[in-house]
């Protein structure tokens, strides 16, 4: 299997190596969310935890076994998490049945090869595989469709479907929708559904991955378009509830393949 390796080593096709130097910063795991991942690894002791990055929701009360193919990520993660393992989804060092359970979040879209990174998964777990990612089916449902409609369809063509993570799943597998706290403070793209003015701020973009891959003439008409909307007051008339509204229902699901 060829394998897509940047030169930090991240896999796929972003390059961790020049866009996840404020992943940390940015892209911390909410404490909401991360109750449903635990939920979903039951009361397994040992968990793989496939690109890892710098460490969001890994649970801090199992034995964890952290795999990040970035230096990049890795030099982020703090002292307190274990290191990581250098590999990729699709060839992990480890024997059959190694781990209770394994889990992966926001990594999916990136692997070369899907099934085979989630086959992998499957050989070396004995239980649950939890898989936290975005549905493209629904991601049009944020307001960044309006003003950067490349980055919500550079999102969808790298997002795989739910049926086809289903299907490379396999078994008893269950797909949950995961509501999106007001104040939720991982930084993906939609956690800013009532907080607009964040998105202004580069380095938020910049640790959202799809951004990556649009012109800077992109992030330059976005900037001044929602800027300009923000202070006539034109996204407030559109979408100012949202301001208020305590989750939003977007594209985040847990998919459990038991």
């Amino acid at each position: 299997m060829d394998l897509q390796r940047q030169a930090d080593g991240s896999a796929g096709d972003a390059n961790y190596g020049q866009i996840g130097t404020a992943y940390s910063r940015y892209r911390r795991p909410d404490p909401r969310i991360a109750a449903h991942i635990l939920n979903a690894l039951g009361d397994a002791r040992t968990v793989l935890n496939v690109g890892a990055g710098a460490g969001s929701y890994e649970p801090a009360d199992r034995d964890v076994t952290p795999v990040e193919p970035s230096a990049a990520m890795r030099a982020q993660r703090p002292p307190t998490l274990a290191a990581a393992v250098d590999a990729t989804a699709e060839r992990l060092p480890f024997e059959d049945k190694a781990f209770d359970a394994a889990m992966t979040t926001f990594s999916v879209h990136q692997w070369v090869d899907l099934e085979a990174g989630l086959a992998e998964m499957r050989r070396v777990t004995r239980g649950p595989i939890a898989v936290l990612t975005g549905d493209p089916a629904l991601l049009r449902r944020f307001w960044l469709d309006e003003y950067a409609p490349e980055v919500i369809e550079t999102e969808a063509r790298r997002y795989p479907t739910v049926e086809r993570l289903t299907a490379a799943l396999g078994g008893n597998t269950t797909v949950r929708s995961v509501p999106i706290p007001l104040d939720c403070v991982d930084g993906f793209n939609e956690a800013y559904y009532g907080r607009p003015e964040a998105l202004l701020d580069p380095d938020a973009r910049l640790s959202c991955s799809a951004w990556s891959f649009v012109d800077a003439s992109v992030q330059e008409r976005f900037t001044n378009h929602l800027r300009r909307d923000l202070d006539d007051g034109t996204w407030d008339a559109r979408h100012g509830h949202l301001r208020t509204q305590p989750t939003f229902d977007g594209s985040l699901v847990l998919l459990v393949g038991s």
